[in-house]
């Protein structure tokens, strides 16, 4: 009888990202457990492979480091093919994920250097992951925080998605009961200074569009409707924003 310890699983993992996020660190600091703190670019490709054993498997890890310059993009290219899984570790600029991505494919969003100042907040950065199905994770290659955890839930899920015919099961993607709209909704209120930006209108607009507005953003967001992160906060916004735009039109 053929058990799972019979199988060499063969996973082909790519690292992509744009110069300078801490692909090679991250992969050297889980792989060699060490890091290296002068930093030198990689040209075009580095490769290593890497053996494990999880859950029974023997493991042959196969590792892409790509380089994120631009110089390279043919390149990277030939590589998309069959790959089980790639990082995208600068999520704000989303290095045309819709091009490139298949359902096949496990999508883990990393965010690095979690170590220093921060540039993009853990919440907006969770959000953007988890509305589209992927999974996010904060870490450092300097200190090793969360670079464990990264890697088990990889194989994990990799392990999943083999047993399961090469489809990502249901269970693996993140519980989200919120749709990118309501995000996007909340980024626009939180992020905009001008009153009429927040409610998605223009300067030359009628009284009859802000209400209109409003009662459209209200149903999206309204605290015991919503369970997006931001909310409750964003409804303020928006009642203020409501508020002083018709006030304008009374004046």
């Amino acid at each position: 009888m053929t058990t799972k310890s019979d199988y060499l699983l063969r996973l082909k993992i790519i690292s992509l990202g744009n110069v300078n996020v801490g692909k090679s660190c991250l992969i050297k600091r889980y792989c060699e457990k060490r890091f290296i703190p002068k930093y030198m670019a990689t040209i075009g490709i580095d490769y290593g492979v890497t053996r494990l054993r999880i859950r029974n498997y023997d493991i042959r890890m196969n590792i892409f480091d790509f380089s994120g310059h631009p110089l390279f993009y043919e390149v990277r290219n030939e590589f998309y093919r069959d790959v089980q899984d790639y990082w995208i570790n600068e999520m704000k600029k989303e290095l045309n994920l819709n091009n490139e991505q298949k359902s096949s494919i496990i999508i883990f969003i990393v965010g690095n250097k979690n170590d220093l100042k921060r540039v993009v907040d853990e919440n907006e950065a969770k959000i953007w992951a988890n509305v589209r199905g992927y999974q996010y994770f904060e870490t450092s290659a300097a200190t090793g925080a969360g670079v464990q955890e990264l890697f088990d839930s990889l194989f994990s899920s990799l392990i999943d998605t083999n047993e399961n015919g090469g489809i990502p099961p249901i269970n693996n993607l993140p519980n989200i009961n919120f749709t990118i709209e309501q995000v996007e909704a909340i980024n626009r209120l939180r992020n905009n200074k001008d009153n009429f930006e927040r409610l998605g209108l223009r300067h030359n607009c009628s009284k009859e569009d802000v209400l209109a507005a409003y009662k459209r953003l209200a149903k999206l967001l309204h605290p015991d409707k919503s369970d997006a992160p931001g909310s409750e906060d964003a409804f303020k916004l928006l009642l203020n924003a409501k508020t002083e735009l018709l006030n304008r039109f009374d004046k």
